[in-house]
């Protein structure tokens, strides 16, 4: 069942998400003072619902989704829309070109994972000393979001301010970068006391993180630093746990009927009860229904007929790359191809068209031949309520078990343990229908085995890039693309420079 999650946040003040000038003397209204709001224990678990609220709103935020930005300068799927320059920020993304220290989807993502630490912030400041009965889990839920959030940061834009506490005025925002090494091992911290608190895996409140979610989550952190040994402890305490398992078939992943199912570990939920129409849709605010969604359907216009496919037409955007439909038919992966994207041929075979011509400039801008399933505008999966395209309760599942075995592989892979690497990447590949991969391959070549296999799996999930940064293959697989080193982190925001004291132009990321 669903769990709405609605903000009630504003009675304790989350105002304070990167150097802006909203700080104020004037006093708040309708708002409870700090000092007691803490105190009450309902009040400490509406606090951690806000930050799962501010997570969902920042992976789904109308055109500047961290969903889809972490995606877009893969190889996996094109910005698209409805032509070159339909909203530019996310072409300039998409293309490498012009990007810059203004991009709005750039700048939105770091103020809002910023907001959510600010909020984790001050859930762990207020009550870590209290004697509250549910402190260990709600600090323990707070650290695991500021742990996911400075990960995704560092991930994204390398070194960056390390926040740990609330500024009570503007003058104390001033914050300069720290180390990599500093931000991980800030993000170590906060995963170890999640996993020495979050309970496992349950039925009851499952979009919330569990102690899985902070294991898997620290595996993938240690991998991403090259601390292969030091990570397989953690991922095998999670495909020891019978709460975790990948579901039969490509497909019911991505399911209504499996949402936060056995394989997944940390999904963003949303609803289609909300009846959302033109009237009432807070666009650029918040909503309980998932409208990125819309943006991503196959572009109606009489430019594609999903007549037989279940699917309803959308905006455009996010549309399937050349190289990942001939990726799937080379490694003869039907069942899994299916569950993630359609061909023209297909989608004419099922009784819909493509007409090239009713697109602007009579082509469909960034259209390589294929259309999304996965993440997909389904009829299913909205209401017959208010505006069916305003209305998906499409759920982003932002972190499942098939990436933690094919994280385990590599981690196996790296630590000179090719065995058990292919025994954890065999099992993705036997769901996806495929055979075990040869007992031979073994060193780098299974390595590379690896890199396919996790380009199949998480077609359209946003790690493509990321994973060829830092596996150095960038620079090969994007060959063409107008891809540079300079991409491989994005700019520092403008708007954070010029207001934080700490912070000038010297501290921009390289290139920009």
């Amino acid at each position: 069942m669903k769990k709405i999650i609605i903000t009630f946040i504003a009675v304790i003040c989350i105002g304070i998400i990167s150097c802006s000038e909203d700080f104020t003397t004037n006093p708040r209204l309708n708002v409870q003072d700090l000092d007691t709001y803490f105190l009450e224990e309902a009040n400490v678990e509406t606090a951690i619902i806000g930050i799962y609220d501010l997570m969902q709103f920042n992976y789904s935020r109308d055109w500047h989704s961290a969903y889809f930005v972490k995606l877009l300068p893969g190889d996996d799927a094109n910005a698209a829309g409805g032509n070159s320059g339909d909203q530019q920020q996310l072409q300039n993304i998409d293309d490498y070109s012009d990007v810059s220290s203004s991009n709005a989807s750039i700048s939105s993502i770091w103020d809002l994972f910023y907001r959510t630490i600010a909020l984790s912030n001050l859930v762990i400041i207020n009550i870590q000393d209290s004697n509250l009965s549910n402190k260990e889990r709600a600090l323990a839920e707070a650290k695991f979001m500021r742990a996911w959030c400075y990960f995704e940061l560092t991930t994204m834009f390398g070194e960056v301010p390390l926040r740990l506490t609330i500024p009570e005025v503007a003058e104390d925002f001033g914050l300069a970068k720290s180390p990599q090494s500093e931000i991980y091992a800030q993000i170590e911290a906060d995963l170890t006391d999640a996993i020495a608190s979050l309970p496992e895996k349950g039925a009851s409140d499952s979009f919330r993180a569990s102690k899985g979610t902070a294991q898997a989550l620290m595996g993938k952190v240690l991998v991403f630093q090259e601390k292969y040994p030091e990570s397989l402890p953690y991922f095998q305490s999670v495909i020891s746990n019978p709460s975790h398992d990948l579901e039969p078939n490509p497909e019911d992943v991505w399911s209504i009927n499996n949402e936060f199912g056995i394989e997944s570990l940390f999904e963003m939920g949303f609803v289609s009860t909300s009846e959302r129409d033109w009237g009432n849709i807070a666009w650029g605010g918040r909503t309980e229904s998932n409208l990125h969604i819309q943006l991503m359907g196959p572009r109606g216009d009489g430019i594609f007929d999903l007549t037989g496919t279940g699917l309803i037409n959308g905006w455009g955007f996010n549309l399937p790359t050349a190289k990942l439909a001939d990726a799937f038919n080379q490694a003869g992966d039907t069942k899994r191809k299916s569950a993630t994207l359609m061909t023209e041929a297909e989608l004419i075979a099922a009784g819909g068209s493509v007409d090239q011509s009713a697109a602007t400039g009579g082509s469909i801008w960034d259209y390589e031949g294929s259309i999304r399933i996965k993440y997909a505008t389904k009829s299913e999966d909205t209401s017959a309520d208010g505006i069916k395209e305003l209305n998906y309760s499409t759920n982003f599942r932002l972190f499942r078990y098939a990436e933690v075995l094919l994280l385990a592989a590599e981690a196996y892979n790296k630590s000179g343990q090719d065995a058990a690497a292919r025994m954890e990447l065999n099992k993705v590949r036997n769901r996806a229908g495929l055979a075990d991969i040869s007992t031979s391959l073994s060193g780098q070549n299974l390595f590379q085995a690896i890199v396919k296999e996790k380009y199949l799996e998480l077609a359209f999930e946003g790690q493509r890039f990321w994973d060829l940064v830092r596996w150095d293959l960038a620079a090969t697989e994007l060959a063409g693309t107008g891809y540079s080193s300079m991409n491989d982190l994005f700019p520092i925001p403008i708007t954070e420079i010029d207001k934080n004291s700490e912070l000038d132009e010297g501290d921009q990321n390289p290139g920009y």
